[in-house]
């Protein structure tokens, strides 16, 4: 009778899922994609120099040839709509491109790490290069000329062969994107280890992740670089049919889906590697593999396609190849009327009201002596729909103007133009705080050493948002100072209460009495508290240049507020305008 019982619910159950799989929208990206896929394969080739096999243009660096996998997709594609398929051209240039990269292998088959700025960063076994090539081989294989296919050999097993035996020792995002080209390669190369080997690492991935569907590599998560995680599984499940890895996709999927703003541009402020740069995501293969997922998708592709910014077809052709079709879910209108969405652990919330989009982060720890580990310094953002991101934009090192709050004189710690500067502030200067808590739907607490701060962002109505600054300040704290960084439009008009105007073509400093009460720029006006300071550019410590130098483009734009024994609360308003300063 029990069993009876169990069977009659469990059949209850799946009727029921049925139903509600049935009720989902289907969405056929193949079919909407390929035909955006076919259409770039010509520059691509107009890119290629048949004779020495290199793409594009510039300092040759080994990047330059991931060409060789979307050309080889190009030419595998079965399908009517595709006029490249099994084209001579598109498979004389691929082939060509791969013989380059075995050309300029070293005995270990490295590559100099050369960037376009003709910066030289030592010799490695390249990830982004070695999954494309061998994917490429894997598609193009039986169709090589001996000669060609036992280059292209020679050149995979000698980097497979030293990628196999020293990358699966920590999880990090770069050995993670090796198991999936080891795990193909073991498979296309008759190499069983290797691909064993890639399986095994997987696991220890997937067991890596936080349970709200992110990566650390240092203490929270690594909003961009979490991508890399998920396409490299995304395309090992494909490949490999391993179904210990779904589970860690769906739960990025629900996570990207949750930060991001809503002109698709990925949420900052729970960023540890990279600050905000107004890109649109283009998303990955590996969110095709659940309802969620391919919801996020469609949202990002069809931002993408309005602001036409839909030009690789190397992630296109991942899509076409390894992408998994089905129903998507309803999430986006389904979390529309949500206020409020917080990650298990507290750490760090997303607040939607209206056109206000507002992120806060408790996600906090010690400085960390690497250039790659941003210090947690920024931990709140406000975005509206009619402008963008407001005030917020991530962090960087070296640069404790981008703090929420700081304890002592920030001036005493910047960037010297070092490729290995000291990474460590100098005695008396506190930048990052010590302990940090999200308080209700619109506080963060934090204790910056013996100081007590805390920030409130208060909606006040569909134009108007309220930031307050707190510090509990006695006559002995040394000084310290609340910095709203704010965004700014490059070259943009700005103008002030006092008359003031200009564009961001110049540095600017203003005090309060200069402002006349208030800042205006980009659609938005602050107000600017007496005694305080807008500063711009501010600029970040920019990791992937080796001086560590930055651009204007690359500022902020500071709002600082400073705290007295007297003054212990700074309360700033930001009005969105009806219509935008001119740009």
């Amino acid at each position: 009778m029990l069993i009876r019982s169990l069977l009659t619910l469990l059949i209850v159950v799946l009727a029921f899922k049925c139903v509600a799989a049935s009720t989902l929208e289907e969405w056929d990206y193949k079919k909407e994609m390929l035909p955006v896929f076919v259409e770039i394969i010509p520059k691509i080739l107009a890119s290629h120099d048949p004779k020495t096999g290199r793409f594009g243009t510039g300092i040759p660096i080994a990047s330059d040839q991931q060409p060789i996998f979307a050309l080889a997709a190009a030419w595998s594609i079965d399908d009517p709509a595709n006029k490249w398929h099994h084209d001579p051209q598109v498979l004389k240039a691929a082939i060509r491109g791969g013989e380059l990269l075995t050309e300029t292998q070293d005995k270990k088959g490295q590559w100099v790490f050369r960037k376009k700025d003709n910066s030289e960063w030592g010799n490695h076994y390249n990830p982004w290069v070695y999954s494309r090539w061998i994917r490429a081989y894997s598609l193009i294989k039986d169709a090589m000329p001996r000669e060609s296919r036992n280059t292209w050999e020679k050149g995979l097993r000698l980097g497979y062969g030293g990628i196999a035996r020293a990358s699966f020792r920590t999880v990090h995002n770069i050995p993670t994107h090796h198991a999936m080209g080891t795990f193909i390669a073991g498979q296309a190369l008759g190499q069983k280890p290797w691909s064993t080997a890639a399986a095994a690492f997987m696991t220890r991935v997937v067991a890596a992740q936080d349970p709200n569907g992110f990566w650390s590599e240092h203490y929270g998560p690594v909003v961009n670089y979490n991508r890399v995680y998920v396409e490299a599984i995304g395309i090992y499940y494909s490949v490999s049919r391993d179904p210990s890895v779904l589970n860690a996709l769906n739960r990025s999927a629900r996570f990207h889906s949750a930060f991001i703003y809503p002109d698709g541009t990925p949420i900052e402020t729970i960023d540890e590697r990279n600050p905000y740069h107004g890109n649109v995501t283009f998303p990955n293969v590996g969110f095709t593999f659940s309802a969620e997922g391919r919801a996020y998708v469609r949202h990002q592709w069809e931002l993408c396609k309005t602001r036409k910014t839909i030009s690789d077809a190397d992630d296109i052709a991942c899509f076409l190849l390894y992408g998994q079709d089905g129903p998507i879910a309803d999430i986006y209108s389904q979390n529309a009327g949500a206020k409020t969405f917080t990650t298990t652990d507290g750490k760090a919330a997303v607040t939607r009201q209206g056109a206000w989009t507002i992120a806060r982060s408790a996600y906090c720890c010690p400085v960390y002596a690497n250039r790659w580990i941003q210090d947690r310094q920024n931990f709140i953002s406000v975005y509206h729909t009619n402008t963008g991101l407001i005030v917020g934009g991530g962090n960087t090192k070296l640069q404790p103007f981008w703090s929420t709050f700081t304890v002592g004189d920030p001036t005493t710690f910047k960037h010297n133009g070092s490729e290995t500067p000291n990474f460590v502030p100098p005695p008396g200067l506190v930048h990052v705080p010590s302990n940090a808590a999200l308080r209700g739907d619109d506080s963060i607490d934090f204790a910056y050493g013996t100081v007590p701060c805390s920030v409130t962002a208060k909606i006040q109505s569909e134009n108007k948002v309220q930031i307050s600054y707190s510090a509990a300040k006695s006559p002995g704290t040394p000084k310290t100072q609340a910095h709203m960084t704010l965004i700014p439009s490059h070259k943009g008009a700005w103008r002030t209460g006092s008359g003031r105007a200009g564009t961001l073509s110049k540095p600017l400093d203003l005090t309060a009495v200069q402002c006349g009460g208030w800042f205006e720029h980009n659609g938005w006006r602050v107000q600017v508290p007496a005694g305080c300071r807008v500063q711009w550019p501010l600029l970040p410590h920019n990791p992937y240049r080796k001086d560590g130098r930055a651009s204007d483009q690359e500022g902020r734009i500071v709002l600082t507020l400073p705290f007295t024994s007297d003054i212990t609360n700074r309360l700033v308003e930001i009005s969105v305008l009806a219509k935008p300063a001119a740009k």
